[in-house]
C-alpha cells in the first residue's frame, strides 16, 4: 500500500494551475551526495566501447544500444564531445549527456531514492493507483557543451491511453539560468498533448511537426541542488545550452499509472519485463 500523500492543497493547487511544482530540500545533501558519487562509479567504470550520441534536435535514433536503454544502464555522450578525428575533446566524464534509462531498476543506490516513501506519498497525493517509473535518466548538462533541450512534453515519449505521465527532475547541483535550468510555460498543460514520438518498423519519429513556441512565454525554473521538480506530463518545458563553466547534474524519473492506463504499444519504450511498480493500492 501507499503511505499517506505528502502534499498540501496549496501545492496540489499550484500544480493544477501552472503543471509544475517545486518542492525544495526534497533530498538531503547526503543524499545528494551518495548519487553522484555512485554515478561517478558507474562512469569510471564505462570503459566508452559501446555508447550512443543523444540529441533531442536529431531523434531518429535506429541502433539497437538506443532501445535496449530501456532495461539497461546505458551511456550516450553530447552531441560536441567529438572533435573532426572521432576522438573525445576532453575526459569522458566531461563528455558524457546523460545515463539511462533504468537506473531505479538496476543500481541499488538509484532504486532506493525511486522506491523512497517520499516519492511514494507524493504520487499518493497526485492519485495514482499502481505507479511505475517507467525510464531513469542522470543527466549531466556538461560545462561549455551541454546540449539544448527543445521544447516538449513528457506524455509525447511516454504515452498511456490515458495520459498518465509525470516528470520529477531532482536538482543534484544547483541548476541557474546561467548553466541550463528548466524553462516551462506555466499553464501549458492545460492545452492537451500536440504530438506523439512514434516507434515503428523505420525507427522512431514524431508523428506531428513541433508547434512554435514565445520564448517570453517561458519561465524559469532556478533550484538549489536537492529540489524536486514536478511536471505534469503535458506542461511545454525545455532547458537552454550550458555555456558556463559549471556543471547541472539531475536525476530525471518518468512515472506513469498502470491502474485503468495502458501502455501504449508504438511508445519507444518496449519492455520484455514489465517494470515493478513502487506500490499498489
Amino acid at each position: 500500500m501507499a503511505n499517506a500523500g505528502n502534499l498540501t492543497a496549496e501545492q496540489l493547487d499550484f500544480f493544477d494551475v501552472n503543471g509544475y511544482l517545486i518542492l525544495e530540500s526534497f533530498s538531503s545533501k547526503q543524499e545528494v551526495r551518495k548519487m553522484r558519487d555512485r554515478m561517478a562509479e558507474l562512469l569510471d567504470g564505462f570503459d566508452g566501447s559501446f555508447s550512443s550520441i543523444f540529441s533531442t534536435k536529431n531523434q531518429q535514433h535506429t541502433d539497437d544500444y538506443f532501445f535496449q536503454s530501456a532495461e539497461n544502464i546505458s551511456f550516450f555522450f553530447e552531441e560536441n564531445a567529438f572533435g573532426a578525428d572521432g576522438h573525445l575533446k576532453q575526459p569522458k566524464e566531461l563528455s558524457i549527456n546523460k545515463v539511462g534509462h533504468a537506473l531505479h531498476e538496476i543500481d541499488p543506490v538509484f532504486k532506493e531514492f525511486s522506491f523512497s516513501d517520499k516519492i511514494s506519498g507524493m504520487l499518493c497525493s497526485l492519485g495514482y493507483k499502481r505507479p511505475v517509473v517507467i525510464q531513469s535518466m542522470y543527466i549531466f548538462k556538461q560545462p561549455g557543451i551541454g546540449g539544448e533541450v527543445v521544447p516538449h512534453q513528457d506524455n509525447s515519449f511516454l504515452y498511456t491511453e490515458p495520459p498518465s505521465c509525470t516528470g520529477l527532475w531532482l536538482a543534484l547541483e544547483d541548476a541557474t539560468i546561467t548553466n541550463g535550468c528548466l524553462w516551462a510555460i506555466p499553464g501549458s498543460h492545460k492545452h492537451g498533448l500536440k504530438r506523439r514520438f512514434i516507434r515503428d518498423e523505420n525507427g522512431v519519429h514524431f508523428n506531428h511537426p513541433s508547434p512554435s513556441y514565445d520564448h517570453k512565454d517561458f519561465v524559469p525554473l532556478e533550484v538549489k541542488a536537492g529540489s524536486l521538480v514536478v511536471i505534469h506530463g503535458d506542461l511545454i518545458h525545455q532547458s537552454f545550452e550550458n555555456k558556463s563553466p559549471n556543471s547541472r547534474h539531475a536525476l530525471s524519473l518518468h512515472v506513469v499509472d498502470t491502474n485503468g492506463h495502458v501502455w501504449a504499444k508504438d511508445n519507444w519504450i518496449q519492455r520484455k519485463v514489465e517494470p515493478e511498480p513502487i506500490y499498489a493500492s
